[in-house]
């Protein structure tokens, strides 16, 4: 009933006429705070939207794959995580406030960190398959496993 819908969550063009809103009252602000020559300096504001759950998998994905390509130029180490895995640093990387920086802090805490003790410890070699997962105590998980297990798994 009623109200701006302001944090709320809309699809269509209820979530359109919000955003324009919303950036209308920036845009208003801007203009309230700083003097019109500073403004007139600037080429374009831009409001950003905050970021789905389906675009932080997207993002999550690129960013797994950059580190795969620079482990296998590295260390010749192919690199495979599994679902759930996946799911796991998407759902501690995910803070639609925040952007993409914590899927990035997320990453290197599961991913980068447990693949780095692992090479460490003797677990993982150069040349080997990782597969990295997550265990029933919810813990990153990596080990040296054949191809074909690194494959179905990364299906």
């Amino acid at each position: 009933k009623g109200g701006s819908g302001l944090g709320f969550d809309f699809s269509g063009d209820k979530d359109e006429a919000q955003y324009n809103r919303i950036k209308d009252l920036v845009n208003q602000e801007l203009k309230n705070y700083f003097r019109p020559e500073f403004i007139n300096r600037l080429d374009e504001i831009i409001v950003f939207r905050q970021l789905t759950k389906p675009e932080v998998r997207q993002i999550a994905s690129i960013l797994l794959k950059e580190i795969s390509v620079r482990l296998k130029e590295q260390r010749e180490i192919t690199l495979g995580v599994t679902t759930a895995f996946e799911d796991k640093v998407i759902e501690e990387g995910f803070d639609p406030s925040y952007g993409a920086r914590p899927l990035r802090r997320a990453i290197m805490r599961l991913l980068e960190d447990s693949l780095a003790e692992a090479i460490l410890s003797g677990r993982v070699h150069d040349g080997d398959n990782a597969l990295v997962d997550i265990d029933e105590d919810g813990k990153t998980t990596v080990a040296s496993v054949k191809e074909q297990v690194l494959v179905e798994a990364t299906r």
